[in-house]
């Protein structure tokens, strides 16, 4: 049974990166903050066919609660197939006006929570590898063009999403002989609830679609664990490909 361990998975990138495993019968482990949503979102997911969901609510920046949601995940499934690290908070506004309370928070949310979550998952993507050496094992992390290519007013976001692409690519050169490859994918801006704040600059009909992203992690999780993809830079139509 494939199994897949979701971060804020009942919006967004997040919910269609869910509903696409549930159609093809992952068991799942979903966390996000507001519990009631998840609880819902997990009962739309076993009608879409689900194998099986486990639950847990959480705030990425609490380590304790990190903790819970690895473990129950263990507890459930023993071995997991993919990591999605999909949850983040955004931050925008000049560098030189940046408070250090944000910035903890977005290190904490955007980098310190993948870390947690991959060490702490990593004895059950070697087994979920070792159960599938064809496929092995993946990792998934949304990062942000923003981390790729400086954009003006996301100094600490992109320093955050920087890290967590070099994260990823470290990750690689550690684990792939193991079985567990990763990527980090990083779009423009994607027509999400996140990207509301610059609709008067940006309307949604010019950003990404949810499925684009969902596409290719749809076709990251169908590669052989012989293929390692590092990061994926996903540019909007009309624009230079240089600008989120």
């Amino acid at each position: 049974m494939k199994t897949a361990l979701i971060s804020g998975a009942t919006r967004g990138i997040g919910l269609g990166i869910s509903t696409l495993l549930a159609r093809q019968g992952y068991a799942l482990t979903l966390t996000a903050r507001d519990a009631e949503r998840l609880d819902a979102v997990a009962a739309e997911l076993r009608a879409a066919g689900a194998a099986d969901i486990v639950t847990v609510a959480a705030d990425m920046a609490d380590g304790d609660g990190i903790e819970r949601v690895l473990g129950a995940h263990s507890e459930r499934f023993d071995t997991m197939s993919a990591l999605v690290l999909n949850a983040g908070v955004g931050t925008a506004g000049a560098l030189a006006d940046a408070s250090m309370r944000r910035f903890d928070k977005t290190l904490a949310v955007n980098l310190r929570a993948p870390v947690q979550l991959i060490q702490g998952a990593l004895p059950m993507l070697r087994a979920g590898a070792a159960a599938d050496p064809g496929r092995g094992a993946k990792v998934i992390a949304l990062a942000s063009m923003a981390g790729v290519y400086a954009e003006a007013g996301l100094a600490v976001y992109g320093a955050a999403k920087a890290a967590l692409i070099s994260l990823i690519a470290t990750l690689n050169a550690e684990e792939s002989p193991n079985g567990v490859t990763a990527t980090s994918i990083a779009p423009g801006y994607v027509d999400t609830e996140m990207s509301a704040w610059i609709h008067d600059r940006i309307p949604p009909e010019r950003m990404l679609a949810v499925n684009d992203v969902v596409e290719m992690v749809d076709a990251l999780l169908r590669l052989s664990s012989r293929a390692v993809v590092p990061n994926i830079v996903m540019s909007r139509a009309g624009t230079d490909g240089f600008h989120a």
